[in-house]
């Protein structure tokens, strides 16, 4: 087991960041560790979740760090808060599921049902007891802490009759904007307000998935009530119009509005400079698998290199300079350019395999483009740097054009976030500071996909300053 605090960017302390295999071997059966981190500069809505294979399908949590005591919301102070915390459930275990899968070669059997606070829902063959409910007061307004814990499904979320105000996303406070339903990914958090004005009822509040490539998914709705104080139970809840699953019309306008704030009191320091530019394209691929079902085994890739995990952690291995665990040779670039999202390519799939790491200087800046690629099929990512918050300063659909793009950028009030969805058959550029010493985990948050080796990592070297390089190690870390 290890435990990944999702969004605390852990400053010098990557010992306490939890991804296995990356900041430290994981916790033994009947072993412990502490983590011990200090929460800085940072409030809003995060979580917390297993950081090994698939266990954060049952095993994550909330993590609400209110602003210092005194200091206003940017809007207006909700009546209430309230945590909702979206999920994936399997009625098998997810290990031999997962299991399974990996022997034949295929994706494993998507899960049974989606849950909102851990419950499916009404929808379900469940009883009652099985819905999570909650109380509202006509003419309060409400803060609802939504978060996407799912394993591989990107959700829309509503609620019957009422719209919802976008005011934060991954614990950065948004330009607020009204919408009728949100697009979170695994990995994200947003926070919305929502006004108890409609006629005492009972409504729905409902997420369901969204994908708009040709690949099989739980497509089942889950829902919660939002009950007006004073109606009984007998009354039937009215069900949210959610988008189309394969609405990409949706998903691209709404992702468009998410802006910073940017205020004096909460600026986007956007990195105006760039000093390392990198371009990483996400593509499927084959392996030979003679005992699989059809000969081969799917595998994912940066670059064309499918991530190998170490059997020692590689934040161990730089601080104590243990040599062939890992390489700092990951190119740039990929090797051989083509035409990222044409025609679907299907032959010639085969990935090189390594443990392979990009070195970045210590407070250099980074622009990243992540380019989807149609090998295979092409499919929307949502990416996670640990570690780091990133501004996404443009994104599109089709290849990324370095002479033409980057003059489309919103380097004044871009989105600051610490996971983003790349577009099914388009490019996202990030960038950010390497201001954060350390070996930070990047992967894509479809556990899917983790798994198949759509991850590296970075290693950021050490500052010259007294407080610029990795704190020592605790004394309770696990052993490989």
């Amino acid at each position: 087991m290890s435990i990944h605090w999702h969004g605390l960017k852990q400053y010098r302390n990557g010992w306490a960041d939890g991804p296995a295999y990356v900041t430290q071997c994981p916790i033994q059966s009947g072993n412990s560790y502490t983590y011990t981190f200090n929460v800085t500069g940072q409030r809003g809505t995060l979580w917390w979740h297993a950081h090994i294979l698939w266990l954060r399908a049952t095993v994550y949590g909330a993590i609400v760090i209110m602003p210092k005591q005194g200091t206003p919301f940017p809007f207006p102070q909700p009546h209430r808060e309230a945590e909702i915390v979206l999920g994936e459930w399997w009625n098998a275990d997810v290990e031999e599921v997962v299991k399974q899968g990996t022997n034949m070669g295929l994706p494993p059997n998507s899960s049974d049902a989606h849950t909102i606070n851990g419950k499916p829902g009404p929808l379900f063959p469940c009883s009652n007891k099985h819905t999570y409910a909650m109380e509202v007061e006509q003419g309060k307004t409400y803060l609802l802490r939504i978060i996407n814990a799912a394993l591989n499904d990107e959700l829309f979320f509503g609620i019957a009759g009422h719209n919802l105000t976008v005011v934060e996303v991954d614990a950065v406070y948004t330009k607020p904007f009204t919408t009728q339903a949100i697009l979170i990914a695994p990995g994200q958090t947003t926070n919305v307000l929502v006004q108890a004005n409609q006629v005492p009822n009972r409504y729905f509040m409902a997420a369901r998935p969204f994908m708009d490539a040709p690949l099989q998914i739980d497509n089942k709705t889950v829902t919660a009530i939002l009950q007006y104080r004073g109606v009984p139970n007998s009354v039937l809840p009215i069900l949210p119009q959610l988008p189309s699953p394969n609405d990409t019309t949706f998903a691209l306008g709404y992702n468009k509005k998410l802006k910073s704030l940017n205020t004096p009191k909460f600026p986007a320091n956007v990195p105006l400079k760039v000093d390392r530019h990198l371009f990483y394209t996400i593509g499927f691929g084959k392996q030979s698998c003679p005992s699989c079902l059809n000969g081969t085994r799917f595998v994912a890739s940066l670059n064309n290199i499918t991530f190998e995990m170490p059997q020692v952690a590689l934040l161990q291995a730089h601080y104590f300079n243990i040599k062939g665990v890992f390489k700092t040779n990951f190119p740039d670039k990929p090797s051989t350019p083509f035409n990222y999202t044409g025609a679907p390519l299907t032959a010639n799939l085969g990935t090189s395999k390594g443990t392979r790491l990009s070195k970045i200087a210590f407070n250099s800046t980074v622009e990243l483009v992540l380019q989807d690629t149609n090998l295979l099929t092409v499919e929307s990512h949502p990416f996670h740097l640990h570690g780091y918050n990133f501004f996404v300063v443009g994104t599109g659909i089709g290849n990324f054009d370095p002479a033409k793009d980057p003059a489309k950028y919103n380097l004044v009030d871009p989105v600051e976030r610490n996971t983003v969805g790349i577009p099914t058959g388009g490019w996202t550029a990030i960038r950010f500071r390497a201001d954060n010493p350390g070996v930070w985990f990047m992967h894509c948050h479809l556990e899917l996909h983790t798994g198949w080796g759509l991850k590296t990592a970075f290693v950021v070297e050490d500052g010259r300053g007294k407080h610029q390089s990795v704190l020592p190690p605790p004394k309770d870390l696990p052993k490989c």
